[in-house]
């Protein structure tokens, strides 16, 4: 048999063509009631009180920090093992971006390489971090939060490859990825590799009401129909059309069908979770006892897993390999410091050690739930093969 087996795949059911096939049927293609549905429902599975449906996780990154006060001047921190826009979102704002190397094991953002860069600059010298959940591991924002208080810090939670993710603090207590009790605000991506597909699609969530209407004024150019600032001397002749712009805001609307489609994917996330989730752990049994490294386990951290990585000596001569047999896998990241763009700014090879050694050895297998035994057996054997030959 000849395979083609990408590393990420969405699925849409019949369900979910019927519900994109009733937004089109209705009288909002954009602005309408299937948006708040889905913030309403998506906030629901998060555990968070207020979600912002955006045009892509990009977008939500962005409108967060923007809401945040972000502003040409400031500082945020990030971890260099992430998509670009994590960080970009920050320029786009005219902040600089500072990075924090990664943890070996789970490679998420080091809460040591973190402290290190808090206390190497002055108090308030930072505004703002960035942790990601890489690959669907939960950063410790409870570790963070203490230091975001100590420091001045507002965090923005990068879950956009966790949802469904949790870990548990210190208290015991299940903490859901982007429930925002340890952060200001969250970010999810519904890109179709993500765990809820609309084609594209983000959305931000929090916890903070005043932060929450910002969001919603500068989702759509700044203007609003609430709280007006002029006061006219004739009111009354101001009609029900009537409207400010009242903040320099985006067109970064989500329209009806994408939240229909996601709203419809949103209650298949249990199971599709579980599938991953078993997934895993067939990678992992056949990965003990070999010299392939695996993305820690942790009982107290519920992955998510967007991505399996494994970390191998033959990087390129696996990938090379698995592409020839038809598993076309991925490498996620290349380090955001070392792009041409950011070199600008002074980064250079050797700043993050640990994030350049996992980058020279990272691979991203196959993980979907459509992923069939039979494809993943296959998998396995052809990694097998050339790993331990």
């Amino acid at each position: 048999m000849n395979y083609s087996i990408p590393y990420g795949k969405q699925f849409i059911s019949q369900e979910d063509t019927d519900a994109v096939i009733e937004a089109l049927h209705s009288d909002f293609l954009t602005q309408g009631p299937k948006i708040a549905e889905f913030e309403r429902n998506f906030a629901n599975y998060i555990g968070c009180n207020f979600a912002v449906a955006v045009s892509n996780g990009t977008a939500a990154l962005h409108l967060a920090l923007l809401a945040f006060g972000i502003k040409k001047g400031d500082r945020i921190i990030t971890s260099p093992i992430t998509f670009v826009a994590s960080a970009n979102a920050a320029l786009y704002c005219g902040a600089e971006v500072y990075f924090a190397d990664i943890d070996r094991d789970t490679y998420v953002i080091s809460i040591n390489s973190i402290i290190q860069l808090l206390k190497t600059h002055p108090k308030g010298y930072f505004k703002a971090i960035i942790p990601v959940d890489f690959a669907g591991y939960p950063v410790n924002l409870e570790e963070i939060k203490t230091l975001a208080h100590e420091y001045d810090l507002l965090i923005l939670e990068d879950a956009c490859h966790s949802p469904g993710g949790y870990f548990m603090d210190s208290a015991n207590t299940k903490q859901n990825c982007g429930n925002c009790n340890f952060a200001d605000a969250a970010v999810f991506s519904f890109h179709p590799v993500k765990h809820i597909a609309a084609g594209e699609g983000g959305m931000i969530t929090t916890n903070d009401e005043t932060l929450y209407k910002k969001l919603l004024i500068l989702r759509t150019h700044g203007i609003t129909k609430e709280n007006m600032q002029l006061d006219f001397p004739e009111p009354e002749k101001q009609g029900v059309w009537y409207y400010e712009m009242q903040d320099l805001g985006y067109n970064y609307r989500i329209t009806d069908m994408q939240a229909a489609l996601a709203n419809s994917q949103l209650k298949r996330a249990e199971e599709g979770i579980i599938k991953r989730h078993e997934i895993a752990k067939k990678y992992r049994k056949a990965f003990d006892a070999t010299s392939i490294k695996i993305q820690k386990y942790d009982s107290n951290y519920f992955n998510a897993h967007h991505l399996f990585v494994i970390e191998v000596e033959d990087r390129k001569g696996l990938y090379d390999h698995l592409r020839e047999c038809g598993v076309f896998a991925q490498i996620h990241y290349i380090p955001v410091h070392l792009m041409p763009y950011y070199r600008q700014f002074g980064s250079k090879e050797g700043d993050f050690s640990i994030a350049e050694n996992y980058y020279k050895h990272c691979i991203s297998l196959p993980m979907y739930p459509t992923l069939t035994d039979k494809e993943q057996d296959y998998v396995i054997e052809k990694i097998l093969t050339y790993c331990c030959k």
